[in-house]
């Protein structure tokens, strides 16, 4: 018998609110068919209460490394990573359903199997986790959340940081990017207060740059074209 899983994968807490609208258009047939057939095989449910998940577990075959990457949006990026990567588990987490049905297209067109998919908040997910569990974490153009009233909806805060610091193992890497000033300045400032984080660029171009392993995304060629300049940071957790 399955154990019983405390699905809190649509759950919506007020005093934590990140998201907004949760569907946009209509899906279209091929992505519905997707999101019927394909997500249940990947779908990742969270554990029972008391319990945590088994990342390499997910996975047909056990992979040589865990990256978690909070916030997929469309999936460019995740796809791009886990076809080049194939050896590596990635799990994705998206609340909006639109993202996961073009990732779904995604893993289906270039026969993705090192893919799983959390459909939830990110945070929830995280508390999920073992501790050093994961080999790198990436979150890439998060809601900004201008209003300095909702500023407490960002992702990126001392709390989660602490979350975060827990999960990955030492040595494991935090790629961050934002094409908001007012998000670049706060993400620079958070984890440079945090002591688990260290900065790894030496010189402009590390965070100016995305470099080659790091493709570009549907919502970063918009923001270019709209003359906003992305920052792309990179950190790493110190030792425990």
């Amino acid at each position: 018998m399955p154990r019983e899983s405390r699905d809190r994968s649509h759950t919506d807490r007020g005093h934590r609110r990140l998201h907004g609208r949760r569907k946009g258009h209509k899906l279209r047939p091929a992505q519905q068919r997707a999101v019927t057939e394909l997500l249940p095989q990947l779908r990742v449910t969270l554990p029972a209460e008391g319990e945590t998940l088994d990342p390499p577990g997910l996975f047909e075959t056990p992979p040589r490394a865990i990256w978690l990457e909070i916030g997929f949006g469309g999936g460019e990026h995740l796809a791009w990573q886990a076809a080049h990567n194939p050896d590596v588990g990635f799990i994705g987490v998206e609340v909006f359903q639109d993202g996961i049905a073009k990732l779904l297209r995604r893993v289906e067109d270039d026969g993705l199997r090192n893919v799983r998919i959390f459909h939830g908040d990110g945070r929830d997910f995280i508390e999920a986790l073992p501790e050093a569990s994961v080999d790198r974490a990436f979150i890439l153009f998060p809601d900004p959340w201008p209003k300095a009233r909702h500023h407490k909806r960002r992702f990126i805060q001392q709390d989660q940081l602490d979350a975060l610091a827990r999960v990955l193992v030492d040595g494991g890497e935090l790629r961050l990017a934002t094409d908001d000033p007012g998000y670049q300045r706060w993400m620079t400032i958070e984890l440079t207060r945090h002591p688990a984080f260290e900065w790894t660029a030496r010189r402009a171009a590390d965070w100016r740059e995305r470099g080659a392993d790091w493709p570009a995304t549907r919502y970063e060629m918009k923001a270019l074209g709209q003359a906003r300049s992305p920052i792309y940071l990179k950190y790493r957790r110190r030792p425990r």
